[in-house]
């Protein structure tokens, strides 16, 4: 069975969705990432088995990234074939069988449209083992507030892609906590620093996507 965990990371790692599709060239005409997954479940194999090929597969792409092995692009195609393997374990994330690690609200702040940097890192924390609740773009402080009431003890990341709207990233900080004190923060996007981050009251920050997942993974209980 654990043969069927590393043919999925391997899938996920190499951007093999099923097998119509044409890339990588060298797999043409294997099973991709869909097959695999559901001829594992159908032999038995758990579905938390399957999620942790999906980790492992995203773990190998994005240290590929953060060394300057991969780029988007192949991040992109791995989330694709990590979807293919979520589309058969669904029904199990939802009844409970299969327990995620935590949920990571995420949203890109008010007044910003940009939404690639933060869905590429849902892509990545999803791929990581946790839920991950995308409140999109232009997304209101209050939202934010909303969405930590409903999911108590979630992780929060903050996304600003224009130096103009760091002031609502800072705003949204600040009020959150103000309100939720012991909530983790994450923020990104191209204009944040380090220094931005500590001065607003945020946790930690990084452009890199993997680099998010170790630090969810170490605050995650």
């Amino acid at each position: 069975m654990q043969e069927y965990v590393e043919r999925i990371a391997l899938c996920i790692a190499r951007g093999k969705v099923n097998r119509a599709a044409p890339y990588p060239p060298d797999m043409k005409g294997q099973d991709g990432a869909d097959e695999v997954a559901a001829d594992a479940l159908k032999n038995g194999l758990q579905a938390g088995a399957l999620l942790e090929g999906c980790m492992q597969g995203m773990d190998r792409v994005g240290k590929n990234f953060s060394e300057g092995k991969a780029a988007v692009t192949n991040l992109v195609i791995s989330a694709a074939a990590m979807n293919a393997v979520l589309k058969h374990i669904k029904p199990f994330l939802e009844s409970g069988e299969v327990k995620r690690k935590g949920v990571f609200v995420l949203g890109t702040v008010s007044g910003d449209l940009h939404d690639i940097g933060k869905n590429l890192v849902s892509m990545i924390v999803t791929g990581g083992g946790f839920e991950v609740i995308d409140l999109g773009v232009d997304v209101p402080t209050s939202k934010f507030l909303d969405a930590i009431a409903q999911h108590p003890g979630c992780i929060v990341g903050l996304s600003a892609l224009l130096t103009i709207t760091m002031p609502s990233m800072e705003k949204s900080v600040r009020a959150i906590k103000e309100k939720y004190p012991a909530t983790k923060i994450m923020v990104g996007g191209a204009p944040i620093t380090q220094d931005f981050c500590g001065r607003i009251g945020a946790d930690f920050t990084s452009h890199n996507p993997h680099e998010a997942v170790e630090y969810l993974n170490g605050i995650a209980v």
